[in-house]
């Protein structure tokens, strides 16, 4: 039978299970990327599980989020990464080399690999024709240890590009039309397969912006073949060797279809707070401006600040805006240099920021009070800035550019004539801000500061659950709304104590006092549950603070597989209307959970109100034995299951 390339790199990679559409099968992992945000959890974790060096092909281990130094943690976590790097047999990207997807789609990438990495936009190695998921750090961990990973087997969407991409139109426009048809919940359970007469004029960059914003589609990924154009770029990255023609088979199936017709696409925007709530820009109207921030993971490549320099060129940005720029990787910000880009940007008035994530992750440049910023990122969370009541739009560099320059969010083609840019380059390269590891690191000495804590660990589950609900939250609830980030809180990472203060402290600011007080907990949420980041802090936190379940009408992927990690039981109702019968601060027993699992069935007594609500699970054989045995740690060092 014909097969989708999705299908043809499973297949070659799995080592348990059969592909039976929504059966749970583990895959072998080839490589893995951690960042140092989730990296130093990541790591703590694999010091717990007794492993002495990696089994992956490769993994990398990058310093690209919590780059703002204002106290001694984040250099103190710096430290420690590159030290267990080099004690477990990591590579080491140091900070300044850049953001982890955009030097691993450069330096690292493979056609036909699997890349499973602690951040949920992993996906952007799709670009390159291999399957790249995010994960927690702790699926991420026992990746490293040998283990495989287990997901449940997709639905695989494609996703025809026909036709021709008119100017001042992108790659971003692109999937921001997939967000609108699809919402940010569309892509659950699924990965999206790329094809069509359009593909063959994305460069690697635009097909990794595509791939990297199908994370907002919640899709476990997504995948573009290996083709003429991924051989072009692996010879000028000097990586030839590593291109293999990778396609679907002709007549291949495909569980759903979607067209896009290129030509009829027009410059978007993801108006606040959703990265779904698209609108063509000629439909948005006068809105003032006051930021314009262009790079990240998402557009920080070189063509993308290439294209931002020649429609700036001449010209100086708006008095009312602040433009900053931050280019994706260090190569890039090498080569723009040497081409007399980045003196462009200067001239035209705008601040170079380090190559890292920066303003993305709310890690500065955070916007002034109810201001308009103009981000050509991939997430306009409200909040998420580092400005509460700031309003994010999500646009391309293209409609960035226009809006730095005339103050308001405009539509490009009123610019004029779209600009040439060349059809190649040569990039630089040099790796000498990539760190191998030694042949042998078992003496290397692992560096920790004093916030660096050991993971804590859950207890088994026990046959009763007595908890309050902590509190009720509304659809779309993602995992900034949980464990917030920004300057303030993501130094905290590697202590989870102190972290746990902040667990959805944007929405309840009395949430620590009251979950401290209440002892057992359980959070009642709408659709959607988890959206977002792979920050899998948002399961652990929640764990220290006493949340034993969440009960929502339904679950993010990594976020549900992250719950389960860590011990806390993700059920889901069984009828949506009940969610309407709970309140904070109701009193709810699970009783004979065990029994009650076994079966898929749960039935929670509401003390005092008397009634039950019915819930349900979609957890497989193997997730029961981890929630059993009190998270996957817990459940791998008893079992020894990594091989």
């Amino acid at each position: 039978m014909p097969d989708n390339l999705t299908y043809k790199i499973i297949k070659e990679h799995l080592v348990e299970g059969e592909i039976k559409k929504g059966s749970e099968i583990g895959i072998r992992i080839d490589q893995t990327l951690t960042q140092d945000a989730t990296g130093t959890m990541a790591y703590l974790q694999l010091e717990a599980l007794g492993i002495e060096k990696v089994q992956t092909e490769l993994s990398v281990s990058y310093v690209d989020h919590n780059t703002l130094q204002n106290g001694f943690e984040n250099a103190d976590d710096h430290r420690y990464l590159q030290s267990a790097a080099a004690h477990f047999g990591v590579w080491f990207s140091r900070p300044g080399n850049g953001i982890c997807h955009q030097v691993h789609l450069e330096r690292f990438g493979v056609p036909g690999k699997t890349l499973l990495g602690s951040d949920s936009h992993t996906p952007t190695a799709g670009g390159l024709g291999m399957i790249g998921i995010g994960a927690g750090g702790l699926d991420v961990a026992v990746a490293m240890a040998g283990g495989p990973f287990y997901i449940k087997v997709p639905e695989v969407v494609n996703v025809q590009l026909e036709g021709k991409i008119p100017p001042w139109v992108g790659a971003k426009d692109i999937i921001l039309e997939l967000l609108r048809r699809l919402t940010v919940k569309g892509g659950v359970g699924k990965i999206i397969e790329y094809s069509g007469t359009g593909l063959k004029d994305l460069s690697i960059p635009e097909r990794a912006t595509i791939a990297n914003m199908g994370a907002e589609l919640g899709a476990t990924s997504s995948l573009f073949p290996s083709d003429s154009v991924t051989r072009n770029f692996l010879k000028a990255q000097e990586r030839g060797k590593d291109w293999q023609l990778l396609e679907a088979d002709r007549q291949a199936n495909y569980d759903h279809e979607i067209i896009i017709v290129l030509d009829d696409l027009e410059p978007m925007a993801a108006a606040p707070h959703s990265p779904d709530a698209v609108k063509p820009l000629s439909e948005i109207k006068a809105v003032k401006v006051d930021q314009v921030a262009v790079g990240s993971c998402t557009n920080g490549s070189y063509y993308d600040l290439c294209l931002l320099a020649e429609i700036m060129k001449g010209q100086v940005v708006h008095p009312g805006v602040s433009l900053v720029v931050a280019p994706g990787s260090r190569q890039a910000l090498i080569t723009l240099s040497r081409e007399g880009v980045i003196e462009e940007l200067v001239r035209s008035g705008a601040r170079i920021l380090e190559t890292a994530c920066g303003p993305c992750i709310g890690m500065g440049q955070a916007p002034p009070s109810g201001a308009v910023s103009v981000r050509t990122f991939n997430r306009n969370f409200a909040g998420r800035s580092g400005t509460a009541d700031a309003k994010v739009y999500l646009t391309g560099p293209a409609a960035a550019a226009a809006a730095a320059l005339r103050g308001e969010i405009t539509d490009p083609r009123e610019l004029g004539d779209y600009p040439h840019l060349k059809d190649e380059y040569a990039p630089v390269i040099d790796d000498r801000m990539i760190i191998p590891p030694p042949e042998d690191g078992s003496n290397v000495r692992i560096l920790r500061g004093p916030n660096i804590k050991p993971v804590p660990l859950n207890k088994p589950l026990p046959q009763q659950i007595k908890a309050r609900v902590l509190l009720v939250v509304e659809d779309n609830v993602t995992t900034d709304h949980i464990m917030p980030g920004g300057s303030k809180v993501l130094p905290l990472r590697s202590n989870i104590e102190a972290l746990s203060e902040y667990v959805f402290s944007g929405l309840d600011k009395d949430c620590y006092l009251r979950a401290r007080e209440y002892g057992s907990n359980l959070i009642v949420a709408g659709d959607n549950y988890g959206q977002g980041s792979s920050r899998e802090h948002a399961a652990l936190a929640p764990m220290v603070l006493g949340v034993k379940a969440v009960l929502a009408k339904s679950f993010a992927r990594i976020h549900q597989a992250n719950l389960v990690n860590f011990g806390i039981l993700p059920l889901t109702f069984r009828d949506p209307a009940d969610y309407e019968k709970l309140s904070a601060g109701d009193d709810l027993h699970l009783n004979n959970i065990e029994k009650q699992l076994r079966s898929g069935q749960v039935s929670i007594e509401h003390v005092g109100g008397g009634f039950n609500i019915r819930a349900e699970h979609q957890l497989s054989p193997r997730q029961l034995k981890i929630i059993k045995a009190g998270g996957l740690l817990n459940y791998t060092r008893l079992n020894n299951d990594l091989n």
